[in-house]
């Protein structure tokens, strides 16, 4: 694996985030100057309530506060950034007896901060501008007297399209989000193969992650069987199904802010014909990987991915009597890979920027006939990005398949066998190096170092 890239021992996490939040600074004092503001405020965000009701949704940080802190529970707090100055942060502590306020101010962050401590939301306008060329970055329910967030999108698309490199403190987090999940992947794979309901794998992931549903990146699919054909299923049975053929997990972790997001596909039973087409797409995937490089564009992986789809049809028999072009120009691929390839990853699960085509906020379009693909842009060093090939049973998308010329090239009742299992996603966390550096894949190491701790 590509453990050679993490960063030395010496360089420790604090060392690594002051590195990170000088960057930041620097950054955004070139993006006020640029955009004509004198200073940057970010509103961590507030609690929202369910309509006509008391209860709270979960609270979601804005990803811009914490690209500067790893606080992903605090809202009402505020964060400015001036140049010159040591950037300011408004604390909201309350002293709260119905729910835990957070903790005092403390970690390897701290001392990289101004620290003023609140224990009412409207007291942050004392400590805050008010005046002048403020550029305030929030959702409009944050906002407070003479505090109302104005998201300038010139300044916004500078930010956004620099956040897709990621520092070295930043892979920190990453690899350790990665090394997370992973345990947690493995141990949902044990239930599977232990019979186990989806809501018991899911539980048994949680338990393996140390995450609660509250603090997980994103809601866990775990999906058995032909449930693994739905590519966001949100359900979880309580109920084993008689026989457990399939399971598709995609599931992740989070540390100090930042995900990881992983999926496997594991097999129960041995039916020979589906272990044959789950060893191709592993081989697929793992050769769609290694063309993460740098000065590649996205939109040509996942053109490959096509082409990988088109082949692995032929070769297991799906289609059959055509050539891997006509697959492609009839669009017979997307019948059964109808998602992209992935997505940037790092503050957010789908972090934003990935249709950029420069700092401007111009954007890179999709591929003719591809409008599922959320990232289009050409790979830096720095970028991390997944890479998640699939190949599904979908009956919708085969229902209309079945309806066209090309219907006569598939082999339906190849296809009746294998739509019992739903279908296949193997996704990797995979970090772009250089043109000519093999990429980092956080998601293998992450499994290697696991196993190689058990072993």
């Amino acid at each position: 694996m590509n453990t050679h890239h993490a960063p030395s021992s010496a360089a420790t996490e604090g060392e690594l985030y002051r590195q990170h939040l000088a960057a930041l600074q620097s950054q955004a004092e070139a993006a006020l100057a640029r955009c004509g503001h004198e200073a940057l405020l970010i509103a961590s965000g507030i609690e929202k309530y369910a309509f006509l009701d008391d209860r709270p949704y979960l609270f979601q940080p804005n990803p811009h506060f914490k690209h500067w802190l790893p606080l992903c529970a605090h809202p009402h707090s505020w964060l400015l950034v001036r140049p010159g100055h040591k950037p300011r942060l408004v604390y909201y502590q309350p002293d709260d007896y119905w729910h835990v306020p957070p903790s005092a101010p403390s970690g390897f962050w701290v001392e990289h901060f101004e620290l003023v401590v609140i224990g009412q939301p409207e007291e942050a306008v004392q400590h805050l501008p008010s005046q002048g060329r403020l550029a305030i970055i929030g959702e409009a329910d944050a906002a407070l007297p003479g505090l109302v967030p104005n998201n300038p999108a010139d300044l916004l698309n500078l930010l956004h399209y620099r956040r897709a490199v990621k520092s070295e403190y930043e892979l920190l987090q990453m690899r350790a989000a990665s090394r997370r999940a992973a345990p947690a992947h493995l141990a949902a794979k044990a239930a599977f193969e232990a019979g186990a309901s989806e809501l018991d794998i899911h539980r048994a992931y949680l338990a393996a992650s140390g995450h609660s549903d509250r603090d997980l990146p994103y809601g866990n699919i775990v999906a058995l069987n032909e449930h693994a054909a739905v590519l966001h299923y949100q359900y979880q049975d309580a109920q084993a199904p008689a026989e457990s053929r399939t399971l598709l997990i995609d599931a992740g972790a989070s540390v100090n802010g930042y995900a990881s997001d992983i999926t496997r596909t594991w097999q129960r039973g041995g039916d020979a014909r589906f272990a044959a087409l789950l060893a191709a797409m592993e081989s697929a995937q793992l050769a769609l990987v290694d063309e993460v490089r740098a000065g590649t564009d996205y939109r040509d992986i996942h053109l490959s991915t096509h082409r990988h789809v088109a082949r692995i049809l032929l070769e297991q028999g799906i289609a059959r009597g055509v050539s891997e072009e006509a697959l492609l120009a009839q669009r017979v691929t997307s019948s059964f890979f109808p998602h992209g390839i992935g997505h940037l990853l790092g503050l957010q699960v789908h972090d934003i920027g990935g249709f950029m085509a420069d700092e401007s906020g111009a954007p890179a379009a999709k591929p003719e006939g591809h409008p599922f693909l959320r990232l289009t842009r050409r790979l830096e060093p720095g970028m991390v990005v997944t890479i998640e090939p699939g190949l599904y049973f979908i009956p919708t998308l085969l229902k209309k398949l079945a309806a066209t010329p090309a219907a006569a090239c598939i082999d339906w009742a190849a296809v009746e066998h294998l739509a019992r299992f739903g279908g296949i996603r193997i996704e990797d966390d995979v970090v772009c190096r250089g043109t000519d550096e093999a990429p980092e894949n956080l998601t293998r190491d992450a499994f290697a170092s696991v196993l190689s701790d058990r072993a």
